[in-house]
């Protein structure tokens, strides 16, 4: 029983924490020193690149300079010279000193009497900062160490470097930004609960710096993306997230009411249709990057919103877009990481060599050993699901067997980035036909690592085909299929103004963020991903 009271004595008081918090606040504010008033400092530098630019300054004053010799010295004798030594690089170091004013939030602190040491962390890193009472006086001390772990503080200073090695701030000034009133989770063992690191990204972006990094990296890759289309002659442009008819995609929409209008809308799906109505339009050559919202399950690799890039382009097809796409995922990855092989996970990746190319069909003919050019008709490819065990809807037709057998028997062999071809009319209402395959589409997807990463078309421009397409979609819908497509009477239209031969690509930027990122769950590369409510 003495035992289990030790422990919880030394189990810390959040509450009490709390309250010492809270009081400190009403003390500076009491003494006329309340951090919120605060509206500015004056950062000049950041953490890191102060440190580089120390190094650069170091490494030219110090040119030429031996180290210093200890062999043979006893321990006395080495300590002095080596003790020397330093001093005279201090010397020569702060006679030419390199100022900075550095702002960030304090992440440990440790106060020795008249010196005090803490490490302030900012966007780019971390420093430490050494702090004296004889460099900031008895007041500023004081209230120096006063100071808690969590606080936003600002540093002005010089760069020097400690016995031991370590590139800090001396500093001459520190000023208090922000009172933290939360304790942080502790430092050495992070912030580890899964569950929460996602509901309060704020707190998982302090305490693990490899978070940070991922959205880092997401940034660039949405603006490597963006100035390389831009380099294409591509046009940004924007679209309604509030539609009528949500269509584009296989997915069910969320639905909402516009009081205004007294109106039921969709939130998006797609970009699609829009984008093509710009292509009717003549802008030749047109993207968006932005959030499509689809009233679907959460797993590893789905969140109901997420980001999404489509792109179109006049005259040109889908080996056109096969190489446009090609040439963006190998320019992104080596933008983003240096380098176009890379691993996820325990997997060896190479976007340097050309990818693979390989129609669905022969695909299916490779894994599953069925040849579906040889089955004449649906009833024979839902004999040939049953000998296998897959499971099919009623209104499912050859094609969608056709795929049903690639989902079972080939994604999982999709390792190296493959471009899989030609897919069956029935799962691809929006994209054209092949001339000498009526039954199938001139449409691909990229695999990589088992996942689909882009699905891409020459677009249907036919408006009599189109219709026919929405039909045939509108009756799987009554037919009980949720993620149909419904027939877009203004879209229909736009197609019969006239709609150039067009490729298009679509690509989810959250499912290339992980790629790249080594992520292995699309909540880790989204800021604030979908969570269920706690009180539920």
């Amino acid at each position: 029983m003495g035992v289990n009271n030790q422990n919880q004595a030394k189990e810390p008081d959040l509450n009490q924490i709390r309250k010492n918090k809270r009081e400190k606040l009403a003390n500076l504010q009491a003494a006329g020193k309340d951090p919120f008033v605060i509206t500015k400092y004056d950062q000049d530098i950041h953490s890191t690149d102060a440190k580089e630019k120390y190094i650069a300054h170091e490494a030219e004053l110090l040119a030429g300079r031996a180290e210093v010799n200890v062999e043979g010295l006893d321990e006395a004798a080495a300590k002095e010279a080596l003790n020397a030594d330093y001093n005279e690089r201090r010397e020569i170091m702060d006679a030419s000193p390199i100022n900075v004013s550095i702002a960030g939030r304090i992440m440990l602190k440790r106060v020795m009497g008249k010196a005090s040491f803490c490490n302030v962390q900012d966007l780019k890193g971390d420093v430490q900062v050494y702090v004296s009472r004889d460099a900031l006086g008895d007041d500023a001390y004081a209230d120096f160490k006063k100071y808690d772990a969590g606080d936003i503080i600002g540093v002005k200073g010089y760069m020097f470097r400690t016995q031991k090695g370590e590139i800090s701030v001396h500093a001459t000034e520190t000023v208090l930004l922000s009172k933290n009133l939360q304790p942080l989770p502790e430092k050495f063992h992070g912030m580890t609960n899964t569950d929460l690191r996602y509901r309060q990204r704020y707190t998982d972006l302090i305490m693990n710096a490899d978070v940070k990094d991922t959205f880092i990296k997401r940034s660039k890759i949405i603006s490597t993306i963006r100035k390389y289309l831009d380099g294409q002659g591509f046009m940004e442009v924007e679209t309604p997230m509030l539609v009528a008819n949500a269509g584009g995609a296989a997915a069910r929409p969320f639905q909402t009411h516009f009081n205004a209008l007294d109106e039921d809308l969709n939130l998006r799906i797609s970009l699609e249709l829009y984008l093509k109505r710009l292509i009717v339009g003549g802008l030749e050559r047109v993207y968006e990057i932005g959030r499509v919202i689809r009233n679907e399950g959460l797993d590893t690799r789905h969140n109901p919103e997420f980001t999404l890039m489509e792109l179109y382009q006049a005259y040109t097809d889908y080996n056109g877009m096969m190489d446009l796409t090609e040439n963006m995922f190998r320019h992104v990855a080596q933008e983003v990481l240096g380098t176009t092989q890379f691993k996820y996970g325990d997997v060896e990746l190479d976007f340097g060599k050309p990818f693979e190319r390989i129609t669905m069909i022969e695909a299916v003919k490779k894994y599953a050993g069925v040849d579906f050019d040889q089955v004449p008709d649906t009833e024979a490819a839902k004999k040939l699901a049953d000998e296998r065990d897959i499971h099919y809807e009623p209104y499912h037709k050859k094609g969608d067997i056709i795929n049903l057998f690639f989902e079972e028997y080939v994604e999982e062999h999709l390792i190296q980035p493959t471009f899989v071809m030609d897919h069956p009319v029935e799962i691809s209402p929006l994209t054209k036909r092949k001339p000498d395959r009526p039954d199938l589409v001139e449409r691909f997807e990229l695999f990589i690592n088992t996942w689909e990463m882009c699905n891409a078309y020459s677009e249907l421009n036919d408006p009599i085909d189109q219709r026919e397409r929405f039909a045939a979609q509108d009756a799987a819908a009554d037919a009980g299929d949720e993620e149909a497509n419904h027939t877009d009477e203004d879209f229909l239209n736009a197609l019969e103004i006239g709609m150039a031969p067009t490729g298009g690509i679509g690509y989810g930027i959250d499912r290339l963020t992980m790629l790249l990122t080594d992520s292995a769950a699309i909540r880790d590369v989204l800021f604030f991903p979908t969570m269920k409510s706690l009180d539920k």
